[in-house]
């Protein structure tokens, strides 16, 4: 299900970072009183009153300040074209925004700019603006100024919600009125294809992979990176199987975002990542394995999706007989945490091997659905436990009394032990081993809950 989505947006310094932690619960996003801090968007999930919701937070939008970090090169028509193209990323995106204020400050020109802006961009639906603009007056931290935050009614955007995000003071209030604001929970359609979604660094070649397996150029094709902004989901029939292929927008590394569009493309690519069946991991072999490619990979695992590493462009690179196994090495020492991924190597552009992936997804994704007898399991990890006991911590020893599996998709079992916390990782990782060594569930993660004897 797709969640809603929220954006803090507002000039510099004003406290959107210290929001943005306060909503999800842990510091995700630095917070300094040097204004510009925060240069590429930040996203995590919260949660109230039992709606969930994405937050997003925001680089500082201030067209009038002289302390701008902006290079004295750009001018100052090409950054109000930026700010511009932030806000209506924004708009485009959200399903309500969050606009951030001074009470300190009051009202500020550049807060009247973000106004106008903000609001010449909502679209009439239902008789209604959209998305909807919650006005945040932020640092009343005390009586004086919550009570001084009716002037901000003067931007003509309702009433001002005064809050301090440091402390937390009317944050309660101020959720209630955004969760009342969120589009119902819409009624989700029976749809029971699979849904393999095509992830991956920027010019990957992801959108070359969807015309081959779609058969039609369904997709921009383009060397630029960066061309694909949207998930697009296609749905096809492979085998008899309903399939629903989702293209996403390349993920780059942080620091590398572009404001505006584009930075809202990545949070398109993990929600499309959060509703896949199968994630197709596309690795660029005419370049070394990044930073990058093991961020996306970690995103997968902790989604708990299944995957198949593809190694596109494979036709650019010189071979010879080893070259395969040296490369499938390389992938397994970057990407060691998902060495229960099949790797497949093909070329997107030619069309090599392209008619391997979509048997191997759906390989993957059958694996992921199947459910261990009790009996079966607990006989693995008899034997597990024969061939390697657990170590002693602090003088006791961790006693796994019995298990079972609870659901697929993904795989997670529950181990019944005398106390959690005396088991170490690396013993939890090696009963993965063994279970796999057992059934392999091929490109897919393995969840193991130790839950204590009462």
């Amino acid at each position: 299900m797709n969640l809603p989505i929220v954006a803090i947006v507002g000039r510099p310094n004003v406290g959107k970072s210290t929001l943005f932690n306060r909503l999800a619960g842990e510091r995700l996003a630095i917070v300094d009183d040097t204004p510009g801090t925060t240069r590429d968007r930040l996203f995590a999930e919260s949660e109230w009153n039992g709606r969930r919701f994405h937050i997003v937070d925001t680089g500082g939008i201030d067209p009038t300040s002289s302390s701008s970090k902006t290079p004295l090169s750009v001018s100052s028509k090409e950054y109000i074209d930026q700010i511009r193209d932030q806000a209506l990323a924004a708009i485009q995106e959200a399903d309500a925004i969050l606009f951030l204020v001074d009470a300190i400050s009051g009202i500020t020109p550049a807060d009247e700019e973000i106004t106008t802006l903000l609001r010449s961009q909502q679209k009439k639906q239902d008789g209604k603006a959209h998305p909807p603009i919650l006005l945040v007056v932020n640092k009343a931290d005390n009586q004086k100024f919550r009570d001084d935050a009716v002037e901000f009614y003067n931007l003509g955007l309702g009433e001002p919600f005064p809050i301090s995000a440091f402390h937390g003071t009317g944050t309660g209030d101020l959720l209630d009125a955004l969760v009342a604001v969120f589009p119902p929970s819409p009624e989700t359609e029976e749809d029971d294809s699979v849904k393999i979604a095509i992830v991956g660094i920027p010019n990957a070649g992801k959108s070359s992979l969807l015309n081959q397996l779609v058969g039609a150029e369904r997709a921009i094709v383009s060397p630029i990176a960066g061309t694909t902004r949207d998930a697009v989901d296609t749905p096809i029939i492979f085998n008899d199987v309903p399939i629903t292929l989702i293209d996403t927008a390349g993920i780059r590394r942080r620091g590398k975002i572009d404001r505006g569009v584009e930075q809202f493309s990545v949070l398109r690519s993990m929600r499309a990542i959060e509703r896949c069946d199968v994630a197709l991991l596309m690795i660029d072999a005419t370049r070394e394995i990044s930073a990058q490619d093991a961020h996306i990979a970690g995103f997968i695992q902790e989604a708990g999706k299944s995957a198949v590493i593809l190694v596109n462009k494979w036709d650019a690179v010189e071979k010879d007989t080893f070259t395969i196994e040296e490369y499938k090495t390389r992938i397994r020492a970057a990407l060691n945490f998902m060495d229960y991924v099949p790797i497949q190597f093909i070329s997107a552009k030619t069309g090599q091997r392209v008619d391997k992936v979509l048997p191997l997804a759906l390989q993957v994704q059958e694996e992921r659905l199947v459910k261990l007898g009790t009996g079966v399991f607990n006989r693995i990890l008899m034997r597990a436990q024969d061939e390697h006991a657990p170590t002693s911590r602090t003088g006791r020893i961790l006693r796994i009394y019995y298990g079972t599996q609870v659901r697929s998709d993904p795989p997670t079992f529950i181990l019944y032990v005398n106390e959690p916390k005396l088991a170490h990782f690396s013993y939890l990782r090696y009963l993965e081993n063994r279970i796999r060594q057992e059934y392999p569930f091929s490109g897919t993660p393995i969840r193991l809950v130790l839950k204590g004897r009462e």
